[in-house]
């Protein structure tokens, strides 16, 4: 039985890929609608919000990316993006525009279903088994606030909007401060891939820095380590670091 089971809503104009997609899901205990166009998934995101949206890049008219972007300015739902083989650039962009995580085609429908699971689960506040080696609790740094278990952040008192692996990394570094993890660490303990494409971990450290640095191109929490990967600086320290200069 699939405990994360949710609403998810599949858009894809090819139908036979839609229908397959939809297949795995239901048996994996889902509840699933399709679209064929960008159109129709905002509409039906508005009418009846789903639990994640599987959605792929290359739709008729409204193309995907334009699709996350307007999900993503109005809803934190969660969004798996379909992406052709080798378009590493069209996967960057995805991540950047707010997807959570993406399956290349052609794919296994079994791994987009485990992956729909992970992402709901993570999206839910549930822990995986690096987060479960910390007890729950909110965490403090000067400003910034998470609550692990209440699955919230602030800065500042105002409440961050974080995808769910945003609020995942942030969280993991803020547990392990003043440790160096390279991207390939992190995409393991983080997103729980034994493999992968750890520009993914680039793109969602970039995210972070743009919601939680005062200038994001002099990261002062989440600093990058060179030739290691990414280290997160509690605020106290780079304070005491900046009053010794």
């Amino acid at each position: 039985m699939n405990d994360q089971a949710g609403r998810v809503l599949v858009v894809d104009d090819d139908p036979t890929v839609a229908e397959v997609v939809a297949r795995y899901l239901v048996r994996d205990g889902h509840d699933v609608e399709c679209v064929a166009d960008g159109p129709a998934a905002l509409r039906r995101a508005r009418e009846n919000a789903p639990d994640l949206v599987v959605l792929d890049l290359m739709l008729p008219g409204m193309d995907g990316l334009e699709v996350c972007r307007r999900l993503r300015a109005t809803s934190a739902v969660p969004i798996v993006m379909l992406t052709a083989l080798g378009a590493e650039t069209d996967r960057l962009v995805g991540l950047e525009t707010g997807a959570d995580d993406y399956v290349t085609k052609p794919f296994s429908p079994r791994e987009l279903a485990l992956r729909v699971r992970s992402v709901l689960r993570r999206a839910r506040g549930a822990l995986g088994p690096a987060a479960l080696a910390v007890p729950p609790g909110p965490l403090h740094d000067g400003d910034l606030m998470v609550d692990v278990g209440a699955h919230e952040a602030g800065l500042r008192g105002a409440p961050l909007a974080l995808t769910s692996r945003e609020f995942d990394l942030l969280a993991f570094l803020m547990r392990h401060p003043r440790r160096a993890f390279t991207r390939d660490e992190l995409l393991e303990r983080v997103w729980d891939w034994s493999f992968g494409d750890s520009s993914t971990v680039t793109v969602h450290v970039r995210r972070l820095r743009e919601k939680i640095e005062d200038d994001p191109t002099a990261p002062r929490r989440i600093v990058t380590v060179w030739g290691v990967g990414y280290r997160y600086e509690p605020a106290d320290a780079a304070e005491a670091a900046e009053g010794d200069r």
